[in-house]
């Protein structure tokens, strides 16, 4: 879908002669009847629907208010493209400007699609100053110049607009419920009256190389995943780093088709311990923050993967994970300890065709939100792109 418009008509504007920013404080938001409290972290990129909120029962310094119409704008780490519609009153965080329309020129409801185009994202990251958390400001953010049309072509906009976004919202919530018809399929196929074996005996477990300055000297390189290449239950390998190693280490420790990467270490509990499987048939090296779990022949690899990455398999990383200066670990010891179901291979194949079903139904679902953002993104091109 692609929106034309004869553009010659629409105004010459800058930001702040349209949009000012309230910034107003509220200091008893208990008095006014707002309990919510939305921090940075419950605007999710992209999305202007705000799903996520604090209370003030948790407690807060916040005193920015929010109502209900106004555009919310993270000038934070802008790169991380945090922009929302309040729907709601509220109080957030300093690092969120609030924005209003003057709705003689602007309708509220065409404001946030501005905020969230190309053009005012790299307006805000141009003025964006500061190296370990860069913040923009509204004096800067009010010069952005751009050309805006009336307000009756500003409804015809909005109204497609606002429907691509519905129809994303609606498919973020359907994922959301095949993903946890996903966790009680595991769960009801893994009966907890079942004989347990542990992992150290349905496979061997091996730790990857050690990385360190002395293997840049090395005459032999190869290519090896971190543990940001491991995600729980795929791998990104956008980016993969080479490293120094001997031919002993390139012959013995490489992956395999089927081998399970569990990761060691992480800031998070909750991502210790996430999996993914290797399924292609070159060898890459790993690093010694990952394990190879490399099952033998009575379990299948999938079937591993699933349990480490299941609810009981988490639980049971949680359980034993060791913190040390803000990082939270397994070692090869526990994960070999780790309790594992002892099915037999027609058991882990009725589950994991099970899993093979629901996998197809997120698949189609995840490529329609593909589809869904790729117009949003067209439309916001057309509407304030060159002409």
């Amino acid at each position: 879908m692609s929106l034309k418009f004869d553009k010659s008509f629409w105004k010459h504007v800058a930001f702040g002669d349209v949009v000012r920013n309230a910034n107003e404080t509220l200091r008893d938001p208990e008095s006014a009847g707002i309990n919510r409290v939305i921090a940075m972290e419950h605007l999710d990129p992209g999305e202007l629907r705000i799903q996520r909120w604090g209370s003030l029962d948790e407690g807060t310094t916040f005193t920015r208010r929010v109502k209900p119409g106004q555009t919310l704008f993270g000038k934070r780490r802008t790169y991380q493209r945090k922009a929302a519609y309040a729907e709601f009153d509220a109080i957030c965080s300093g690092d969120i400007l609030t924005f209003e329309t003057d709705e003689t020129q602007m309708l509220a409801e065409f404001l946030p699609f501005l905020v969230q185009s190309n053009e005012f994202f790299d307006h805000a990251l141009g003025t964006s100053a500061g190296s370990l958390s860069p913040r923009t400001n509204w004096r800067d953010l009010s010069k952005f110049e751009f050309d805006l049309p009336s307000l009756n072509e500003q409804r015809r906009i909005v109204k497609p607009l606002w429907a691509a976004g519905q129809h994303r919202l609606a498919i973020a919530t359907e994922l959301r419920s095949m993903f946890e018809a996903r966790d009680r399929w595991i769960e009801s196929a893994l009966p907890r009256e079942a004989a347990e074996t542990s992992l150290g005996e349905a496979a061997s477990i091996a730790s990857g190389v050690t990385v360190g300055p002395a293997r840049r000297a090395m005459s032999t390189a190869a290519p090896y995943l971190r543990v940001a290449n491991v995600h729980r239950g795929s791998l990104e390998l956008s980016e993969i780093k080479e490293i120094g190693a001997t031919e002993a280490e390139i012959a013995t420790k490489g992956l395999e088709r089927g081998d399970v990467l569990v990761v060691e270490g992480h800031a998070s509990v909750s991502e210790i311990g996430r999996a993914a499987i290797w399924s292609r048939d070159d060898s890459l090296l790993f690093q010694n923050h990952l394990f190879r779990v490399r099952a033998n022949a009575d379990f299948r690899p999938e079937f591993i993967l699933e349990w480490v990455n299941s609810q009981r398999g988490r639980a049971y990383i949680r359980t034993v994970a060791k913190s040390t200066s803000g990082l939270n670990t397994i070692n090869s010891t526990v994960l070999k300890a780790m309790p594992v179901p002892a099915i037999n291979l027609a058991q882990q194949d009725a589950m994991l065709k099970g899993l093979a079903v629901i996998d197809e139904g997120i698949a189609s679902l995840d490529a329609e939100v593909a589809a869904v953002q790729v117009l949003h993104a067209s439309m916001l091109a057309d509407i304030f792109g060159g002409n």
